[in-house]
């Protein structure tokens, strides 16, 4: 009995320390899980706090390089302008555009359309008043002539005219607003004459592509016609103090400042010095295109460079456009045409010129009747003798001081 007794407590031993051998391999087998768990749990805390840091270095990145891209963002404008000389309208022209009761001049210039209506803007020296049939047409000395010649300016793709000139005056101060009245009853542009000294001060500004184009026009005088006693706003006098600060004012309002002026002595193919002088002043001062006007023929083309970088076109004389006068060096003229750059970078501007080209008209007639402007390039002896030869003299003469003048606007 005592025997069996022994070994009942044997075995109860041998079964407690099993028991405790089996609770401490449990306990370590959950305390090493809980330390995987424990360790596991961090990884992810640091991964997920990884990626939160890499999303938002990401994102700080991402708006840093678009604060570069916007400060950075160049934007690149371009315009065309195209400019031609003096619409001097005698009295064949209105006589052989009168048919059937009206007056049309658009057959007459119909071939230079396709190279004036390309440009962004146009731009003509209306050189006689367009007073109107009411005021009686009239030839040289004292012109006036009809409103349909605005008419086929327009048509062709003239948007602005100086009428600045010597004739402003001829038929007097309601010349000058009927003229006047008829422009802005179409929508074209003037310059140079104005119906009011608050008239003149608004600056005349187009806006091609981005790109604001102011008008500046003026002339030498008035053919000893005197301007009236306070309305000298009726035709702008060249005056170097005033054209320099009308040239500060437009720069204000304008990127680019396109200056017509009347001046020159008349069937001289050179500018003489002090056309030369004039531009040079105004270029200096900002003006950036000069279309010259009065001799009424062809003078050479050239760039007048400033120290600053900028440089300024000047046509001196771009001729007749079309008149009735006489003479092939008076008969030849031209369309002279510019490209305008703008590039703008966060507040900075700038502006280019370039690409200057030219083609020159002639305008045909037979026995002061049938009056056409012809593209030079494309007639033939039977149009004008030597023809050929004649559009090479242009060429030769216009671009003697910019070889780089383009002659066809393909």
């Amino acid at each position: 009995m005592k025997k069996i007794s022994i070994i009942v407590a044997i075995c109860a031993l041998i079964i407690l320390i099993f028991g405790s051998i089996v609770f401490v391999f449990q306990t370590e087998e959950e305390y090493v899980e809980d330390e995987k768990l424990s360790e596991s749990d961090s990884v992810n805390d640091f991964s997920e706090n990884n990626e939160e840091e890499d999303e938002g270095s990401l994102e700080q990145k991402n708006e840093l390089e678009e604060e570069d891209e916007i400060e950075e963002k160049v934007e690149v404008t371009s315009a065309t302008i195209a400019g031609v000389g003096d619409v001097l309208i005698h009295r064949s022209l209105y006589y052989d555009a009168y048919v059937e009761g009206e007056y049309n001049f658009k057959p007459m210039l119909e071939n230079t359309k396709p190279y004036i209506s390309q440009a962004d803007i146009g731009f003509a020296n209306q050189e006689t008043m367009l007073g109107g049939v009411e005021l009686g047409l009239s030839d040289y000395p004292l012109f006036n002539s009809p409103t349909e010649v605005g008419d086929a300016l327009q048509y062709i793709g003239i948007d602005v005219v100086s009428i600045a000139n010597n004739h402003t005056l001829d038929v007097g101060e309601q010349g000058v607003l009927n003229a006047i009245d008829y422009y802005d009853s179409v929508g074209m542009v003037y310059t140079g004459g104005y119906r009011s000294a608050e008239d003149r001060l608004e600056i005349r500004t187009i806006e091609a592509n981005g790109i604001i184009f102011s008008f500046l026009a003026y002339s030498y005088g008035t053919n000893g016609i005197p301007v009236p006693d306070g309305k000298e706003y009726l035709v702008n006098l060249i005056d170097r103090e005033q054209i320099n600060e009308d040239i500060i004012a437009a720069k204000e309002v304008s990127d680019v400042v396109v200056l017509s002026l009347h001046f020159g002595n008349e069937y001289e193919p050179m500018p003489n010095e002090n056309q030369k002088s004039l531009a040079n002043e105004f270029a200096q001062t900002g003006a950036d295109i000069i279309f010259g006007h009065h001799p009424h023929v062809l003078q050479p083309m050239e760039w007048i460079e400033q120290e600053d970088g900028r440089r300024t076109f000047v046509a001196y004389s771009l001729g007749n456009f079309i008149s009735g006068q006489e003479g092939v060096e008076r008969e030849i003229g031209g369309i002279a045409q510019l490209e305008v750059k703008k590039t703008t970078k966060g507040e900075e501007v700038t502006i280019e010129l370039g690409d200057p080209r030219f083609v020159p008209v002639f305008t045909y007639k037979h026995n002061w009747r049938n009056y056409k402007l012809h593209i030079l390039e494309d007639i033939g002896d039977d149009v004008l003798m030597n023809a050929q030869q004649h559009y090479e003299n242009t060429k030769e003469h216009v671009a003697q001081w910019m070889p780089e003048l383009r002659f066809d606007f393909d």
